[in-house]
């Protein structure tokens, strides 16, 4: 026989011990379900394009041809790098897609279950959890890339290489906590996708991708209070160079990231029941 289910108006917020005991539950009976969605975009993803998993590979070599030719025909300056520039631009491009990934996953993955969500119960987290897998394996084809650049670049590589996903992976927490942040959001308004792209577009530009962390000035600070700054720059001199330039940042960003997440994850789970109630009406 079934244990019985009483439904009360009360709020689990007054029971936060109970809450996250939900929560955890059903972040484990997520998975299964998590790891067939994740299969079925990634499917998805490369089945339906011609060029299928180069898509992965064509935009950070773009970006990175793009960018260095600008730079040898002195169009910009962004003055000396670690180690050979067309390598150093390609593998923070892959860093700062990796983190847009995280960030528009969640948002993306509700606003196509929005039909799967007003109709069938199941644990929200699987969507997150899913994407989430997404934004990993296509990482994962990227580091090919990244791996071919560095040895023909012959771009010297640090032991501390080996601690480089500890940083990748709060980099990637970070953009799915304000991905998931916004995704309840972006089932009731189209703007949030569209407003996400303008920003990512001009957040870019504030990020060490294509240049050097500035020492000084206006854009310098704005550099540096960038919260994804410290989290990218961690993962690529983890990478290569083995010594780090702001460890007090990373960690305070980090910490952030973790605290933020958690309490995130309890916003998107009281937020979600209201939200697809509204769209069923």
């Amino acid at each position: 026989m079934p244990p019985e289910i009483i439904y009360t108006p009360e709020s689990l917020l007054r029971h936060p011990l109970q809450l996250f005991r939900f929560m955890w539950l059903d972040l484990l009976a997520s998975r299964e379900l998590a790891w067939r969605l994740m299969v079925r975009d990634i499917s998805a993803q490369y089945r339906q394009s011609v060029l299928g998993f180069a898509w992965a590979f064509l935009p950070p070599i773009v970006m990175a041809a793009g960018f260095t030719l600008a730079n040898d025909a002195k169009v910009i300056n962004v003055g000396v790098t670690d180690f050979p520039y067309p390598a150093y631009v390609m593998f923070s491009t892959a860093l700062w897609q990796t983190f847009v990934e995280a960030l528009n996953g969640p948002v993306q993955a509700v606003t196509v279950a929005k039909p799967m969500l007003a109709r069938v119960n199941f644990p929200r987290e699987a969507i997150i959890l899913a994407k989430l897998g997404e934004v990993f394996f296509n990482f994962a084809i990227k580091l090919i890339l990244i791996v071919a650049f560095f040895v023909w670049f012959r771009v010297p590589v640090s032991w501390t290489v080996i601690l480089a996903p500890v940083a990748l992976i709060h980099l990637i927490l970070l953009g799915t906590l304000i991905g998931t942040l916004l995704s309840p959001l972006g089932i009731l308004y189209q703007d949030v996708s569209k407003g996400l792209t303008m920003v990512t577009g001009f957040w870019i530009f504030l990020t060490p991708v294509i240049y050097p962390v500035p020492s000084s000035g206006t854009f310098g600070l704005l550099v540096k209070l960038n919260p994804v700054t410290p989290l990218l720059v961690t993962t690529r001199e983890l990478a290569t160079t083995g010594v780090i330039s702001n460890a007090y940042g990373f960690w305070i960003v980090s910490f952030i990231t973790v605290v933020g997440l958690l309490l995130t994850w309890v916003a998107f789970r009281l937020a979600m029941p209201f939200v697809i109630e509204r769209v069923s009406s």
